[in-house]
């Protein structure tokens, strides 16, 4: 049964915009102008791997019910009441108003599952906003930008949590959850399909001596051990300068998109040639697009006399990528089957990581202890003040610290505070997020 999503929100929050993003084409006029949409607009949405009816609905004001703004409000609220889900727009640039504040009452009252979504994230100055916007009660705010398309794969994956997958609708949650999904993203002819098909244990994929064998991305469904996943095999990634076939770019680009939806990232090198300057590439981009990391050395029954081979490449990991120190490696053969066990436990793990959350208490005290220990430097005599931190979302773990003169912490107390992150509270081999603000503490006693 197909679900319906309504977008809802006060006037010129970028209802339209998102409405023709998800269904893939200019159905709904956009304009700066506030008020635009006042009829109810219908479509059929795809988004990642989730098909959904979505409707753009007029922006809603107060107004007396026979003037035409009451009767779009009153469209807008049929639309509520036909939808299972509904996308709550604010405009992040602009920051929460009373006008946002009253319908989101009206949205908890409807009794519809609620995603609030911060919307032109993007825009300098958005954060403050998408920071108030927890205040309206509606849980944590998905940051994206509808004009640009930044933040949807965080959309998707809180769609996710209601809208069934159409690939799977009859597919029950594992004892987890849903399957975890998984990029596997390497150099060509690392062994990526090789790799899937041993977990699988059939010859699902196409394999071969040949480099470039897999263009699409393929997703297939494993269990092993309890654990679900959903594997995505993707094309080999080479040096965008080497690139010159449409077809190519077009594969590597299918292979970019299934790591912006996965949730983990396996980066598979080939354990005879490991850290080449492309893999170390690839993992950077997995970081950057805030994915969990787990780094796979194929090809392990070439290597597995050398002693010592995986501490020396943990050591080698932590030197090449500092910003997922501490990540999974795991050395491994398609051919053999050795370390695909180790691999499923390491990505288990990894996506837990990627889930955790620290209650503020935690990491206050950790605050306290560490400026202690190492104070931030004075710049041009002034001595730069942490005063709280808390974490807003995880995955990945984002943490916000509220300081005097953001702008004058240096960058290498910035990784200072972030390797500390990591060890103390055990998140190794994720991205972390650290942000900045220059905020009084609401929590302190007022004089």
């Amino acid at each position: 049964m197909t679900m319906t999503v309504a977008i809802v929100g006060r006037p010129n929050v970028g209802k339209s915009t998102l409405f023709n993003r998800l269904v893939g084409k200019r159905l709904a006029l956009v304009d700066d102008r506030p008020g635009v949409t006042r009829d109810r607009r219908e479509g059929d949405a795809r988004l990642g791997h989730l098909s959904f009816r979505v409707i753009d609905t007029a922006g809603l004001e107060e107004a007396k019910a026979e003037s035409l703004e009451g009767r779009m409000r009153a469209q807008t609220e049929a639309a509520i009441d036909d939808a299972d889900v509904l996308l709550f727009l604010i405009d992040a640039k602009a920051g929460v108003t009373p006008s946002d504040r009253s319908f989101a009452e009206l949205a908890r009252r409807s009794g519809k599952h609620t995603i609030l979504v911060a919307n032109k994230a993007e825009a300098r100055g958005s954060e403050g906003g998408t920071l108030d916007s927890y205040a309206l009660g509606l849980g944590e705010p998905v940051e994206l930008s509808a004009e640009h398309g930044d933040g949807m794969a965080d959309l998707v994956r809180a769609l996710a949590q209601v809208v069934p997958d159409e690939e799977d609708e009859d597919e029950e949650d594992g004892p987890g959850g849903r399957r975890i999904r998984v990029a596997v993203l390497g150099r060509p002819n690392a062994g990526k399909s090789t790799l899937i098909n041993a977990l699988l244990g059939e010859d699902r994929l196409l394999t071969g001596p040949e480099a470039g064998i897999t263009r699409d991305s393929i997703a297939v469904d494993i269990e092993r051990h309890g654990v679900e996943l959903r594997v995505f095999d993707t094309a080999g990634m080479r040096k965008r300068a080497r690139i010159d076939d449409k077809l190519e770019k077009l594969s590597v680009a299918d292979g970019l998109r299934a790591a912006r939806f996965a949730e983990v990232v396996v980066v598979l090198m080939d354990a005879t040639h490991p850290f080449e300057e492309q893999d170390l590439r690839i993992a950077d981009l997995a970081e950057r697009e805030g994915r969990a990391v787990v780094l796979a050395l194929s090809k392990s029954d070439l290597v597995k006399d050398q002693p010592g081979m995986v501490s020396r490449m943990r050591g080698e990991a932590d030197h090449w990528l500092p910003q997922l120190k501490g990540a999974p490696v795991v050395l491994l053969s398609g051919l053999t089957g050795e370390g695909l066990d180790r691999l499923v436990r390491a990505i288990q793990q990894a996506h837990e990581v990627w889930n955790r959350r620290v209650s503020t208490n935690p990491l206050n005290r950790w605050l306290i202890d560490t400026t202690g220990n190492h104070p931030p430097p004075a710049v041009s005599g002034r001595r730069i003040k942490l005063r709280y931190i808390t974490q807003p979302k995880a995955r990945p773990p984002s943490f916000v610290l509220f300081c005097s003169r953001a702008d004058a912490l240096p960058e290498s107390y910035v990784r200072y505070l972030v390797n500390s992150l990591r060890i103390t509270f055990d998140l190794p081999g994720v991205p972390i997020r650290l942000t900045l603000r220059e905020k009084d503490n609401p929590y302190a006693e007022k004089d």
